[in-house]
């Protein structure tokens, strides 16, 4: 493992304490930085305090899609705390069917929390970075965002929205020390598996050239050396991490 320098740094991430976020919360923590756990599920959250044994780390259970809530905890946090990296990660798959079946209920639930979450947790943080003319964002899209996976809409379109979002977060913030960019990952074998069909999870390993899915510690790599200080360029971007599957 390449060494990190998030000394003195410290990150937020939502949904961290499974999957990608629970990566990218360990990554953090062994490159020095201090990790803010947000994440609905408690039980989840009190097992990755207990794995990863951190002084560096907390956790808060919050539900993200609820725009007071996230803003009354920036502000709590903020009060004596610099929030220096934001990481929107949670997410979830929501249902495998066709466009025209789809359930309208199941597709705000997925788009309230894939893409609107991601927004009322950039509008929260971003005046609070402004401020410290300092921040590094990453917003976690899929592969799906990009190429739109049959029998996935609101996944797929929640995630391209992230993009579309990210793009404009990172221009009207690049004349300052504020970098905002996504990443869009293969599929991993993580508890968002227990979402999808086994078809589903079959056609999604097929497209991708490498023939296996992602490890949540290669994302973690990546993300990595995003939200340090070394990236003080580039912003707005889109990184691709699907196995040689992204065609642009």
């Amino acid at each position: 493992m390449n060494k990190l320098n998030l000394s003195n740094r410290t990150a937020i991430v939502t949904g961290g304490a499974q999957g990608f976020g629970f990566a990218m919360t360990k990554r953090f923590l062994d490159s020095g930085a201090s990790v803010i756990i947000w994440d609905l599920d408690k039980t989840a959250s009190e097992l990755a305090l207990k794995k990863l044994n951190n002084p560096k780390l907390s956790s808060t259970n919050i539900d993200v899609t609820n725009f007071d809530q996230v803003n009354s905890e920036i502000e709590k946090i903020t009060k004596d705390t610099k929030i220096d990296i934001f990481i929107n990660n949670a997410g979830i798959a929501g249902k495998n069917t066709t466009v025209w079946e789809y359930p309208i209920d199941e597709w705000r639930k997925v788009l309230e929390l894939n893409l609107n979450a991601v927004f009322y947790c950039l509008k929260a943080i971003t005046p609070h970075m402004i401020k410290n003319n300092y921040g590094r964002i990453v917003n976690i899209s899929s592969i799906a965002g990009k190429e739109g996976n049959p029998n996935a809409s609101a996944y797929s379109t929640s995630k391209a929205g992230v993009i579309g979002l990210t793009k404009s977060l990172g221009k009207e913030l690049a004349n300052k020390n504020i970098a905002v960019n996504t990443v869009t990952p293969a599929a991993a074998k993580t508890r968002i598996f227990d979402q999808m069909t086994k078809e589903h999870i079959d056609y999604m390993l097929s497209k991708i050239p490498r023939n296996r899915f992602i490890l949540v510690e290669e994302l973690a790599s990546l993300v990595g050396w995003l939200v340090s200080e070394e990236n003080s360029y580039t912003t707005g971007a889109v990184f691709d991490l699907s196995g040689g599957r992204a065609t642009y």
